[in-house]
């Protein structure tokens, strides 16, 4: 991709954080973010067809969502590093994920995280059935909860605090369903 390309694409890009953070993703308008990163309305449209492109193409830097299947064996394994790259993250991931960021993307991280969690537990022997698609959305729902939160600063914790609070509430549960079989 061109710097050029790159630069304005990355404007408009941060300008939807820094808007989203202050007032919202609903209260955005493509005109906020034209202003905000300083380009023409036609250059705006050159890169994005609406502002929900814009927020889309954000998830590509939350790049915790696209991480392969962990090998160590360990269930969930997925916890600690995607807390920790949010950790790293945490200005992008509060405009994505948080509570002033747009829906959308909470149903579709939802959604990828849930499809994540599935496949992990059909590959430990998981029968496909009613009670392991509750497990699944109670595991997406606890994981995405405890994110949201976090970001939007309800508490104060460490990724590892967060992960071991998610390890503690959830393995229990899947492991009676995989040992259940």
């Amino acid at each position: 991709m061109d710097r050029r390309v790159r630069r304005t694409r990355q404007a408009v890009q941060r300008a939807l954080v820094d808007l989203t953070l202050e007032k919202g993703y609903e209260a955005v308008t493509v005109t906020d973010l034209i202003n905000r990163a300083d380009v023409g309305r036609s250059t705006f449209y050159a890169h994005f067809t609406d502002k929900q492109d814009v927020l889309l193409s954000n998830i590509a830097e939350i790049d915790f969502l696209h991480r392969p299947p962990s090998t160590s064996g360990e269930l969930f394994a997925f916890s600690l590093p995607m807390l920790e790259h949010a950790a790293e993250q945490q200005r992008l991931v509060k405009a994505l994920l948080g509570r002033r960021g747009g829906g959308v993307l909470v149903a579709r991280g939802e959604q990828m995280l849930a499809t994540m969690i599935r496949d992990e537990l059909t590959t430990r022997g998981a029968p496909a059935s009613p009670s392991l698609d509750l497990v699944v959305i109670c595991v997406a729902g606890a994981f995405m909860a405890l994110l949201r939160q976090w970001v939007d600063g309800d508490f104060t914790a460490t990724p590892t605090d967060l992960d071991t609070a998610f390890r503690t509430a959830v393995i229990p549960g899947v492991a009676a369903l995989l040992g259940g079989q």
